[in-house]
């Protein structure tokens, strides 16, 4: 559904962030993209949603493909309308409005009664929500705006759902819930996802494939189950390093050569 083909991004004609970064997203399988701060995770997000121009950054080589055509210069309204949404970091829902008003707010690009059955759809998937619709969004707790962001973004009724660090500032069980709903999305709509994380044991759980992300560029790429298996990942990603007990000098340069994917 989506390929990124050596896509490198520049900001403010000098600052190079991506380096060349190709991946690919199926149709109706979740892909998980990880790597620390700074990694490029969510730049990558901004060049296949059109945000860029917004933040002086330009996609200067490469090319990004949604469900066959080229949408490398389209502009992020066009983009909403040919089936991609996102859903930034921070949740950035409406805080002066409802439940519902931000919800219908999601829906700008459908008809009325398109709308409708999409709100319904949101209801039935996020039942706090629908207990809750008439309550300001500023009052809801942090796990209440994220299911209400992820519930906007499905009112555009998307192909391609974008999820930028959902698990920010959450407790554990909530984001174990988050992530349930994204799981059941998935599993019930045939919804595909792309979602970028660095809460690497979560986004495992959940993703069909993965892709280790460092210094805008791919650094390793599975399936999700091997990609937990793999001992790299334990120790940088997982915190599940083979060795317990602290580490010598030479194993941290060990470990800094084995992190460096050569």
């Amino acid at each position: 559904m989506l390929v990124l083909n050596n896509v490198e991004v520049i900001y403010d004609d000098v600052i190079l962030v991506l380096r060349g970064l190709s991946l690919s997203v199926p149709e109706h399988k979740i892909v998980a993209l990880l790597g620390s701060n700074g990694a490029g995770k969510s730049t990558t997000l901004k060049a296949v949603s059109g945000l860029l121009p917004s933040e002086r950054g330009e996609v200067t080589d490469g090319s990004i493909v949604f469900k066959d055509q080229h949408i490398t210069r389209m502009d992020a309204p066009a983009r909403v309308k040919h089936g991609m949404s996102l859903v930034m970091e921070g949740r950035h829902v409406f805080e002066h409005l409802t439940i519902a008003e931000n919800l219908v707010a999601g829906a700008y690009t459908r008809s009325g009664k398109e709308s409708a059955a999409d709100l319904d759809m949101v209801y039935e998937f996020f039942p706090k929500l629908a207990d809750m619709r008439a309550r300001v969004a500023g009052y809801l707790s942090g796990g209440e705006q994220q299911m209400l962001a992820i519930g906007r973004a499905l009112m555009s009724r998307p192909q391609l759902l974008m999820l930028d660090e959902p698990s920010l500032g959450l407790a554990p069980l909530l984001v174990q819930e988050i992530f349930g709903y994204v799981k059941r999305l998935n599993a019930e709509t045939g919804l595909t996802v792309l979602v970028i994380e660095q809460n690497a044991r979560r986004a495992l759980e959940i993703a069909d494939h993965g892709y280790i992300m460092e210094q805008g560029r791919i650094v390793l790429e599975g399936p999700a189950a091997d990609l937990r298996e793999n001992p790299d990942v334990k120790e940088f990603y997982l915190g599940l390093g083979d060795e317990g007990g602290r580490k010598s000098f030479r194993d941290v340069k060990h470990y800094k050569r084995r992190k460096r994917w050569l």
